[in-house]
């Protein structure tokens, strides 16, 4: 099998990745709970897992690193645990419906929502999102990089924009974390929501979420924490203030590892593979007859999210034919993003979506090409 579904779930993980869940399931015991050996253990885990995604973000202080179920866990609580009814929320068309569906519900409760549009191959202009904000404007939400089109935002300038106008920035980095640099601050980025499963190589079932000096959020879940238990509100110290509940700590080591790896690597190099990847298989995807290809041309402009489609084709069967006579797994359909779909110019079909990931290589690209020229002349 050749996998190419990165997007979704990154696969394969770092071997460490693995025996980090192993050898966390094996303690056995909560973290922050007690004080007996197991416990304290359990602790350390935790506290290396977030200083290590602490260290790849650039933020100086892991405390501010909240741990949470997946991205969309994360996101959700950036978003309603920050603007409420009489706010105004700016996002944009090329979003996840993980950040528009709960844009919506807020705007059913009472905020103001204004979806920025993009150019056709899904760049987002920053000064559409400047001319958007009003005075009641408290959030701009920006996917760093689009899981449809694979469009990197530039999120530094949105970032500038933001902090000129006193606006928060929240960035979901689903696509980018663990695959492109990323430093909080030096990008103006108030909150950062991230899948745990993807770039960052960690399980399934892990998330994060960055919360920046600037935000005050209140608690999405409240419960038990392991400290300030005389109190009937949420402690107000980060990260416990949102972090109900006993947490994955074996999901939690295994992102701990997939992390380190990436610190290890270096992320600068995870991107300069990922580039040279993707310079090498644009030119050979768009000299295949009859494809569609969505999203910038170029490798800089981009992550190595592919979606395309076959002219004449119904992408379901494109994308059966490849698991089936080709042994090659990628996505098809609207990929969460429906309005996405609309300004690229796919919808309500969707795309063919081959994702690569950090141990993907030349041979598996030319093995897609190959395929799609195949199934082209069919």
């Amino acid at each position: 099998m050749i996998y190419l579904d990165n997007a979704a779930s990154s696969h394969p993980k770092p071997p460490g990745v693995a025996r980090a869940v192993a050898d966390a399931l094996a303690l056995g015991a909560n973290p922050g709970r007690s004080g007996h050996g197991p416990a304290l253990e359990a602790a350390r885990v935790i506290l290396d897992a977030r200083s290590a995604v602490a260290e790849l973000l650039g933020c100086g202080d892991p405390a501010r690193i909240v741990f949470t179920a997946n991205g969309t866990h994360a996101l959700n609580l950036a978003l309603k645990g920050v603007v409420g009814p009489g706010d105004h929320v700016v996002s944009t068309v090329m979003e996840h419906n993980s950040v528009l569906r709960p844009l919506a519900s807020l705007e059913r409760a009472g905020v103001a929502i204004t979806l920025v549009g993009a150019d056709p191959d899904g760049r987002v202009d920053p000064a559409g999102v400047a001319a958007a904000l009003r005075p009641e404007t408290r959030l701009v939400a920006l996917c760093h990089a689009s899981n449809v089109s694979g469009t990197l935002q530039d999120a530094a300038a949105v970032g500038r924009v933001c902090r000129d106008r006193g606006v928060l920035l929240l960035l979901d980095a689903a696509q980018t974390a663990g695959v492109v640099p990323i430093d909080v601050e030096a990008l103006g980025v108030d909150l950062l929501a991230a899948p745990g499963h993807k770039g960052l190589l960690g399980p399934q079932g892990t998330g994060v979420l960055y919360v920046g000096p600037r935000a005050r959020i209140r608690p999405l879940l409240e419960g038990g924490t392991g400290v300030r238990s005389e109190q009937r509100t949420m402690p107000d110290e980060l990260p416990e203030a949102l972090e109900a509940g006993t947490l994955n700590t074996p999901g939690i080591a295994g992102l701990g590892a997939g992390v380190r790896y990436l610190l290890d690597r270096g992320v600068d190099a995870v991107r300069a593979a990922e580039r040279e990847l993707l310079a090498h298989a644009l030119p050979r995807l768009l000299e295949v007859p009859g494809l569609v290809l969505y999203g910038p041309r170029g490798a800089d402009g981009r992550v190595a999210v592919l979606s395309f489609n076959l002219a004449g084709r119904d992408g379901a069967h494109v994308g059966f034919a490849l698991d089936e006579a080709y042994g090659i797994a990628v996505r098809v359909g609207l990929h969460c993003a429906p309005d996405a779909h609309k300004a690229l110019g796919s919808f309500p079909a969707g795309s063919v979506r081959a994702s690569l990931g950090p141990f993907s290589t030349v041979a598996d690209a030319d093995a897609l090409v190959r395929a799609l020229r195949e199934l082209s002349s069919l």
